[in-house]
Formats: C-alpha cells, structure tokens, sequence
C-alpha cells in the first residue's frame, strides 16, 4: 500500500539551494556596485588631480624670464608660457577656457587664439589666474585651486 504522505525533505533542499542562490547574487551585485563606484570615483580623482598637476608643471616647466604672462581675451584668462626659439623666434603655449573645455594650443607668440584647433587638456568650468603677492601665482580650476611660484619673472624672481 502506498503512503499519502509525502517527505517536505525535498522541498527543503530545493528552498535552501534557492536560498543560497539568492544569496550568492545578491554578494555578485553589491560587489559590483561597489566596484562600479569605486572606479567612478578613482577616475574623478585623477581628472580632478590631473588638471591641476598638468597645469603647475605646464608653468613650472615654462619658468624662464618673462615667461609665464596672464593676458585677457574674448575667451576670459590666457596663461600664456613663452618659449624662446632660436634666431630669435618665440612660441607659446597658451591655455584657456573654451566651450566648457580647458584647452591648450601651441602658437607663434603674438598670434590669435585658434581654439578650434586646441588641444583639449579637461573638462572645466572656472579658469582664473591671480597673482596674490610677488611671483606666487594661483591658478583655479574646478578642480580646485593650485599655488606656483615662478622663480623667473618680470616682478624681481631669480634667473634660471
């Protein structure tokens, strides 16, 4: 004769492999959020740490007598970093803000600004460049502010 009652045994089994399932995704899931943040996060640092560093050792590369000048333009601040060739010939490196971009380009000295053909350095809202005391210059960015002192300028800084 047969029983009619069943064993729960199995559906016991199949609920904790059920349960151990959901378990084992949901670990899956967190673990790739938090790796998804982590790296959305890392990758801000460096945008925020890049822009700043690239522009201080843009200047401090660029020191030499009269060679860093702030000048004004339809596009707001240019930092311009001249470059003396040789046979007398001087080029710039001239950076500014430009459709929501901070952009570099590279031009004999003198010359229009031709953004169009820039060179894109990062995303940036605010540029400004002050001159808080003597040879000190504090550039600010979005990504902060950054302090340099130009050893070589018109305003009594040593020599090279």
């Amino acid at each position: 004769m047969k029983s009619s009652e069943r064993s729960p045994l199995g559906l016991y089994t199949i609920a904790i492999a059920a349960l151990f399932l959901a378990g084992f995704f949901a670990l899956v899931l967190f673990g790739a959020l938090t790796y998804r943040n982590t790296v959305e996060d890392r990758d801000l640092n460096y945008g925020t740490r890049g822009l700043s560093s690239y522009i201080s050792t843009s200047v401090m590369g660029n020191d030499s007598l009269d060679g860093v000048a702030v000048e004004d333009s339809e596009y707001g601040q240019v930092l311009v970093l001249t470059q003396k060739g040789s046979g007398g010939a001087s080029y710039a490196v001239r950076i500014y803000r430009y459709e929501g971009n901070l952009v570099e380009d590279f031009a004999k000295s003198g010359s229009p600004l031709y953004p169009a053909s820039a060179q894109v350095i990062g995303k940036c809202g605010t540029f400004t460049v002050t001159r808080p005391s003597g040879n000190l210059l504090e550039i600010t960015t979005d990504a902060g502010s950054v302090l340099v002192n130009v050893r070589s300028s018109e305003n009594g800084g040593g020599s090279e």
